[in-house]
Formats: structure tokens, C-alpha cells, sequence
């Protein structure tokens, strides 16, 4: 009886907790009111560029903007698909930054650059899948064991794909049997 009421308090102190850090109306609206600050501030100090250096600046702050905006959404009113939406906020901002870093180069570099690219945004976004099936309540640990099982299946499976293209894509740049070679080596080390 005494751990059941040392249990409900605790439980109860968490809750309070919790609440009282919750955001206000007005704290939300002054964060939206400070994010657009700085992504115009971020945004004049690109205009001082040129050329892809300008492009992979504006990108950047756009994608500094997108993720403040969705931690603010998580801070606001927290769940576990407020703490999704920022972490596949973080995948999409890296993911466009690097793709547009990929213009500085050309040819087959770029394609590879891309690809690369690419396979780093799939396992960011598949491992925010993971974190989010790890975070959500479940009626059952069995239930909850099998939904983060999946998840992770599917991760590494996205995961492998996306490696074995961007592999694929350099042994594009070779020719004859070393592109044979290089072809079978990423089939095989990718599980393709």
C-alpha cells in the first residue's frame, strides 16, 4: 500500500511538472514572432553571397526556421508525434542543405554527391520511425516490442536500399568488369 501511494505521488509530482512547464499562448506566439527574426536576419546575411554559396545559405536558413518551428510545435503542445515532426524536420533541413551543396560539384561527382545525400536523409527519417515507435504508448510490452521490431525492420531495409543506390552510383563512374565487380560487391554488402 505504502509503494502504491509512493507510486500515485510520483506520478502526480510528473504530472504537475510536466503542466507547469507546459507553453503558454503568448510564449508560443513570442517563439513564432522570434523564429521569423532570425530567419529574416539569416536570410539578409545570405543576400551578402553569391552564386551556390548564397543557395546553400538561404537553405540552411530556411531549414533552421522549419526545425525551430517544430520544436516550438513540440514545446507547445508536446506528444510523441510533436518530437516526429522535429526530428523529420532535421532529416528534411540536412537533406536539402547537403543536395544543394552537391551543386558546387558536377558530372558524375554530383550524382554520387546526391545519392549520398539521399541515403543519409532515408536513415535519418527511418530512424526517427524507430525513436517515435520506441516512444508511443502501447496496451502491451509485447505490443510495443513488436511495433518497434517493425519499425526497425523497415529502417534497415529503407536503409540498405538507399546505401546499395548510392553504391550503385559509383560503380557507375568505372567501366567493363570492374563495374561488374563493384556492382556484385554492393549487391552483396547491402543484402540486394
Amino acid at each position: 500500500m505504502k509503494n502504491a501511494r509512493n507510486l500515485l505521488a510520483l506520478a502526480a509530482a510528473a504530472l504537475m511538472a510536466t503542466s507547469g512547464m507546459a507553453m503558454t499562448k503568448e510564449e508560443h506566439n513570442a517563439g513564432k514572432d522570434r523564429i521569423g527574426a532570425d530567419y529574416k536576419a539569416a536570410k539578409a546575411q545570405c543576400d551578402t553571397l553569391q552564386g551556390n554559396a548564397k543557395d546553400v545559405c538561404m537553405k540552411e536558413a530556411k531549414g533552421r526556421e522549419k526545425v525551430a518551428k517544430a520544436e516550438l510545435e513540440a514545446q507547445y503542445k508536446p506528444s510523441d508525434k510533436a518530437t516526429y515532426n522535429v526530428n523529420e524536420a532535421r532529416a528534411d533541413a540536412d537533406y536539402e542543405v547537403a543536395k544543394e551543396k552537391c551543386d558546387d560539384q558536377k558530372g558524375d561527382a554530383k550524382d554520387i554527391c546526391v545519392k549520398d545525400a539521399k541515403a543519409a536523409h532515408v536513415a535519418a527519417k527511418e530512424n526517427a520511425k524507430v525513436q517515435r515507435a520506441q516512444a508511443k504508448p502501447a496496451d502491451s510490452t509485447a505490443e510495443k516490442r513488436a511495433d518497434v521490431a517493425e519499425a526497425k525492420k523497415d529502417a534497415a531495409e529503407a536503409q540498405r536500399e538507399a546505401n546499395y543506390k548510392a553504391a550503385k552510383e559509383r560503380c557507375d563512374t568505372m567501366s567493363g568488369d570492374a563495374k561488374d565487380k563493384c556492382v556484385a560487391d554492393a549487391k552483396r554488402t547491402h543484402g540486394q
